[in-house]
């Protein structure tokens, strides 16, 4: 349970920051003490299921999107998964994939 606990608290502060929310201002909306939130995040304990739904309503996603972990994958996998895409892109891919990284390293 204590891996569930801190990919679901990643996750909440992942939402949380996408958002342009503060554990303040997220645990005030949701009738939450902020140190309570902070243990949420920090994978200290899990919310109580009507937090979840709470949670889930203020970060603007459905209740399985809170559990949805398919996004936080190791260094090395992204590595590997893009090396994989670039391998096997055209040159066309391969300069719309340039343009588009360099477009976000400006930001």
């Amino acid at each position: 349970m204590a891996i569930l606990s801190k990919l679901l608290g990643q996750r909440i502060k992942d939402l949380r920051k996408r958002n342009k929310l503060t554990q303040a201002s997220l645990a005030e909306i949701i009738g939450m003490e902020t140190t309570n939130l902070c243990k949420l995040e920090n994978g200290g304990q899990l919310p109580k299921e009507e937090n979840i739904e709470k949670i889930a309503r203020a970060l603007q996603v459905n209740i399985k999107d809170l559990f949805d972990f398919g996004y936080m994958k190791s260094l090395n996998t992204l590595k590997e998964e893009l090396t994989d895409i670039i391998n096997n892109a055209s040159r066309q891919e391969l300069e719309l994939y340039y343009k588009l990284i360099m477009a976000t390293k400006e930001v």
